[in-house]
């Protein structure tokens, strides 16, 4: 079955490259380019009859043999010797596809290693290098991603055509050239935390903290009038509850921090109730009530009132004071277990986060559907910190995060503010947020390789500013089937800014969009 649909995807490949080359001239297209998009900033399904699955083939490199292999996932902490692949400008994300050319022959030989190693066939570490300053020497990111090669094939003039897919986040330990001039390194697997789910007990029927001075009011109240047998089994029932939300990990974590807070509680009784008596017997010297008593409650009561009051409480005589004592380790387990407002723990739960994440991304870019990432939050923090349209410094970030609830709570904030796309080298700006467009089911950022071997991570835009077009279109090697690609510089700095693809026929929409290169914008925030 799924060698039929890629055959009738390859099959309107051949078609659309077949179309005759009826470019229009760029000016008139640009001006079209802007009344494609709704005032929402959604693409309307009338402006859009482009397959997007095509993009994602890569069938701009030829026939590629699928190795039909596929890598086991390796422990966290677990070390092992990679060969490596540098790429300058790339960020190389779990679940990601990044297609190489390989043209070096040191990285040829990397990928052969890769295809043949016994420890870990099919598979080698990816590493963003960078450069400190324009003119400095070349540094390895100490985090990279294994790729597994999915497809390959060499070609006759020695290089190798490869697509490959990220899998797990390393840790890169050391490096070195081997005997054959391929890179290697030592890496070691980063282990992943489990996305974190609130128990609905948490907040639903445990105490929650900014409520705790009122909480003490009602269950002293309440154990005046035999109440707390009650109160005992419904902290019971909560607790219970509580735990069964649990995974077996985080409710030996749970355990052993109630287990530590009572050991607390017994020492804080211990010296509170010391403390209540010398207080009670000060206050009965003195014939007036608990100082505190009138702040505590909030009121400033009459004296009759305030006499029934510290009676029923059992405060202001020395042999009620023993009452107030003895409750008190009830009190503070109940208080140990006390848990913040809801709103502090949607600040952690992994799958709070993770849906705000999704409609946040759904509302700029319009699709794909994110319903099913909403289910796996680490993977959803990959997909956006893969697409997110920022600068490669600021992904490398992204990608040095442990824990899956920081990492969606950084996307979910860059995604609050950013706004504008900007120039790295004049700071003019070039694009908008919502104008983001998806041409790949991949989404709108992806990472494509040219005929000579350079790797770019491009985003689509359906308008832009600022730029300035080099040269005519070009139909060959094309990443969009169906549209010429055209060279494109900032206007102010004449930098190379990425490309800008125009469709070779009428029937195709959109008629024209831009790919910005991400290693050339400068990260604009409101």
């Amino acid at each position: 079955m799924e060698d039929e649909v890629e055959r009738r995807q390859i099959q309107q490949i051949l078609e659309l490259d077949n179309e005759e080359l009826q470019i229009e001239e760029v000016e008139s297209l640009l001006e079209s380019s802007d009344d494609d998009r709704h005032a929402s900033g959604v693409v309307s399904p009338d402006d859009f009859t482009f397959n997007t699955q095509l993009t994602s083939l890569h069938s701009y490199l030829g026939e590629v043999d699928d190795t039909r292999h596929r890598s086991a996932f390796w422990d966290g902490g677990a070390v092992l010797n990679l060969p490596l692949f540098y790429l300058e400008g790339v960020v190389l994300f779990p679940e990601a596809t990044l297609p190489l050319r390989v043209i070096e022959p040191n990285f040829v030989a990397a990928v052969n290693r890769a295809m043949t190693q016994a420890d870990a066939p099919y598979t080698m570490g990816v590493v963003r290098v960078y450069r400190d300053s324009n003119d400095g020497p070349l540094r390895l990111a100490k985090v990279g991603t294994t790729a597994e090669i999915r497809q390959y094939r060499p070609v006759e003039d020695g290089s190798i055509n490869v697509v490959t897919r990220g899998q797990q986040r390393f840790c890169l330990r050391r490096c070195w050239i081997d005997a054959e001039g391929a890179p290697f390194g030592e890496i070691q697997i980063i282990e992943e935390d489990i996305p974190f789910r609130t128990p609905r007990d948490a907040y639903a029927k445990l105490v929650p903290l900014n409520n705790r001075r009122g909480q003490q009011i009602l269950s002293l109240n309440a154990l005046s009038h035999g109440g707390r047998n009650d109160e005992n089994d419904s902290e019971a029932n909560s607790e219970e509850s509580f735990e069964n939300e649990l995974t077996q990990t985080e409710r030996r974590i749970h355990q052993s921090a109630i287990g530590a807070c009572y050991d607390s509680d017994r020492m804080d009784e211990s010296t509170s109730s010391a403390d209540y008596n010398k207080l009670s017997e000060s206050d009965s010297q003195s014939g007036s009530p608990c100082g505190t008593d009138s702040t505590f409650l909030g009121s400033s009561p009459s004296g009759h009132e305030k006499q029934v009051r510290n009676t029923d409480l059992g405060i202001g005589t020395k042999s009620m004071a023993r009452k107030v004592a003895e409750p008190r380790s009830h009190l503070s387990s109940t208080l140990s277990r006390a848990f913040a407002p809801i709103w502090v723990y949607r600040m952690y739960d992994s799958f709070c986060l993770a849906q705000k994440a999704a409609d946040m991304w759904k509302q700029i870019v319009g699709t794909p559907s994110m319903d099913g990432f909403v289910k796996k939050p680490d993977l959803l923090s990959f997909y956006i910190a893969s697409k997110i349209p920022v600068s490669d410094p600021t992904r490398q970030e992204l990608l040095e995060i442990d824990g899956v609830s920081y990492r969606l709570r950084q996307e979910i904030e860059l995604l609050e503010r950013l706004d504008r796309v900007r120039c790295k080298i004049c700071k003019t700006v070039i694009a908008r947020r919502s104008d983001m467009l998806v041409m790949s089911t991949d989404g709108p950022m992806g990472a494509y390789v040219n005929s000579y071997g350079y790797v770019h991570e491009v985003m689509t835009f359906r308008k832009a500013k600022g730029l300035a077009t080099r040269g005519r279109p070009h139909k060959e090697y094309s990443w969009f089937p169906g549209y010429a690609w055209t060279i494109i510089n900032c206007a102010s700095c004449d930098v190379q800014m990425g490309w800008l693809f125009t469709a070779t026929n009428e029937k195709l929409k959109p008629k024209s969009f831009w790919g910005i290169r991400s290693c050339q914008v400068k990260d604009e925030t409101r």
